[in-house]
C-alpha cells in the first residue's frame, strides 16, 4: 500500500481549493481510493493511478505526490 496526495496548483472550478485536495491511497492490487478534503467530502474509488491522474490530474494543474515510495 502506498499513500499520495493531490496537490491542486490551479482550481479551474473554484470548488477543490489549491493546496493538497485529496488524501489517497494506492493498494496493492493496483486499485486507489481518494477522500477529499473539502468541506463537503467523499470517498471514491479508481481501477488505477493512472485513471486518477486523467480525471483529476487536469492536464497537471493537479499532482500527485507520493507520501510512501
Amino acid at each position: 500500500m502506498r499513500r499520495f496526495h493531490l496537490i491542486r496548483d490551479v482550481d479551474e472550478t473554484g470548488i477543490s481549493g489549491t493546496g493538497t485536495v485529496c488524501e489517497g491511497v494506492q493498494f496493492s492490487s493496483g486499485e486507489c481510493a481518494l477522500r477529499w478534503m473539502t468541506p463537503i467530502w467523499s470517498c471514491v474509488f479508481y481501477l488505477n493511478i493512472a485513471a486518477v491522474e486523467f480525471i483529476h490530474g487536469h492536464e497537471g494543474r493537479t499532482r500527485i505526490v507520493w507520501i510512501d515510495e
